[in-house]
Parts: C-alpha cells; structure tokens; sequence
C-alpha cells in the first residue's frame, strides 16, 4: 500500500516537472522564432507579383530596369578591390555571391549569367519557386544557381564566413529591424570581403518621388510596395556597419532619367543610394 501510495505522489510530480519543461522549451522556441526581421506582411505583398515577376514590361519593369546598373555596381566594386577579371566573358569567374532577398531572381540570374557562383535567399516560398522555375529556362547558368528558402537568421548561422560577396539589393527596406538584418547579412561574409546594398533613403523628397508620384499617382510601382517609415539614411546604414567590422568604401546617389530609361549614379542621395563596404573582422554572436 505504501508503495502505491508514493507511486501516486512521485508519478504525478514527474508528469507536472515533464509539462512545465516542455512548457519552458516550447516558449523558449517560439521567442527564438520571433527573433526575426522578416515582415509577413511585406512577403504576403511581394509574393502576389509572382506571376508578374518575370514580365519586363509589367509591374516589375522598374526592377528589370535597374538590374543592369545593379550589376554593373557589383562587377565594378569587385574590380576597384583586386578581384581578377580574366574572362571577359564571365567577368565574375570564381567569385561566390550570396544574393540577400532575391526575390524572383531578377539580379541574382544576372550575376551568375556573368559568371558569379551564386546563392540566392529568400523568405517568400512562392517567390523561389518563381525564381527556379524561370532559372530552368537557362541551363548554361544552372551549375552556377542555387536558390534556398530561408531566412537571414538561420542562414547565417549555417553559412558563417561562407561568401566572397553579399548583395543586399532593394531589401533593406522591406525587413523589421534593419540593424539585425544587417549583422546576420555581414557574418556570411569573409573577412575582406565585399557588402554591396542598394535602398532608398528617408527623406520627403523619397516620400514625394517613390510613395506619392510612383505608387499613387503614376502606378510605376504597385501600391504599398513602399513604407516610407522603413527607408533609412546612408549615414545610418554605414554607423551600422561600421558596428559589425565593416568599412564603407563608397556611397553614391543613384537616379533614373525616365525618358532615356536610363539609372546612373548621382551626387544626390536623396532618393536612391548604393553602398560598398568592406568586412574587416569576424562578427561576434
């Protein structure tokens, strides 16, 4: 009898600390989900123009614009930092990229077509399914493509290090906390490694030009593509980097003239921009 007695004392004990260790682990769980930059609200907006990713004369047209100058950013950062172009043809040879957000892989495409060794994240299932499906249409790319669904956090955690280049290209300013994206995004990176990022800055003349002209009034762009609130400073992305190791190396403005079709760099920053900094040192934890 005793012993049925304690059985009825110690089982019951054991079940509760058993259900509140599991309790424990399952909150502790979902605040590490929750520790993240990613804004459902931006992917479910973005992931609704997966049918039109890949139409150039639609409602992605601006984003097809600005691929070339985009390219052309990252080939010539590489170049003015040492990297060897022995093929002219494939300029970026050898060169491992991770392309941050790549959406539909409108860039990340580009850069492997140009011979980058190239990874492209995002966290919008629908969005990589775009960009596979369309890279299968260019099979001379398909050894130099990959495409992953994933988020920066867990990325980076796998790929510490891993990268000669991250390009943070038109992202920015979509994520929760810019200064947390960022330091994941600066760990994939080697150690002399290049980060190059294009965004838009916040000022009222963003706010006039690319949410009330482009958005409301002219429909270059879909309608809440843009959050004015999230759009952030050069100076402000430089003090963050330079927090995580990295040196800035050049901020240029960046405009389109709408009837040549036409981007090219600026002395004005107070629309668009394009950084290129250099990781000095290993990123803490």
């Amino acid at each position: 009898m005793a012993r049925n007695v304690l059985r009825c004392i110690i089982v019951p004990s054991r079940n509760i600390f058993q259900n509140r260790w599991l309790e424990s682990t399952v909150s502790i769980n979902r605040i590490a989900r929750q520790i993240s930059t990613v804004d459902v609200k931006e992917i479910e907006h973005l992931s609704r123009f997966r049918n039109d990713w890949w139409d150039e004369n639609g409602q992605m047209s601006e984003l097809h614009l600005y691929a070339s100058f985009r390219i052309k950013f990252v080939r010539d950062g590489l170049a003015n930092v040492g990297v060897q172009m022995q093929n002219p043809a494939l300029p970026l040879e050898g060169v491992k990229i991770v392309d941050i957000g790549c959406g539909g892989g409108i860039l990340t495409e580009r850069l492997a077509r140009i011979g980058a060794q190239v990874t492209g994240i995002d966290a919008s299932a629908e969005l990589i399914n775009v960009a596979k499906e369309h890279a299968k249409l260019d099979p001379n790319i398909s050894e130099r493509l990959n495409y992953i669904l994933t988020t920066v956090e867990d990325f980076s955690q796998k790929e510490k290090e891993s990268y000669d280049t991250a390009v943070i290209s038109e992202v920015l300013e979509h994520v929760t906390d810019p200064q947390l994206f960022l330091k994941e995004c600066v760990k994939m990176v080697k150690p002399g490694g290049s980060i190059f990022i294009t965004t838009e800055n916040k000022t009222l003349a963003s706010w006039l030009m690319l949410i009330v002209a482009a958005e409301y009034i002219f429909r270059r762009i879909p309608v809440g593509t843009h959050e004015w609130n999230k759009f952030i400073a050069p100076q402000e992305v430089q003090r963050i980097l330079d927090d995580y190791g990295c040196r800035t190396r050049l901020i240029h403005g960046v405009k389109l003239n709408p009837l040549l079709k036409q981007w090219s760099w600026s002395s004005c920053t107070a629309i668009f921009y394009g950084l290129h900094a250099i990781k000095q040192k290993e990123v803490g934890a």
